[in-house]
């Protein structure tokens, strides 16, 4: 048997002391400030809406016409039968 009693155990160091922690709040806060960083350029830079009048019925008389049709209209023109 052993007479003597163990050395008192050390305290733990503080969990600032470990870059273990570091990362694990690192990684997701990274995520959340590029995330955000993405969101306020999208809104800040985001295209304008562009509104056309639609033709009831388009024809496709010059290419120039046909270069300025929706793209359904000009989707169903090409799979149109010859």
């Amino acid at each position: 048997m052993n007479a003597f009693p163990p050395p008192p155990a050390a305290p733990a160091p503080p969990w600032a002391r470990f870059r273990m922690a570091w990362f694990v709040f690192a990684l997701p806060a990274s995520a959340v400030v590029a995330a955000t960083l993405s969101a306020v350029i999208a809104v800040r830079h985001a295209d304008p809406v562009v509104v056309q009048p639609r033709a009831p019925h388009p024809s496709l008389q010059s290419a120039e016409d046909a270069a300025t049709l929706p793209a359904e209209y000009a989707r169903n023109h090409a799979s149109l039968r010859r």
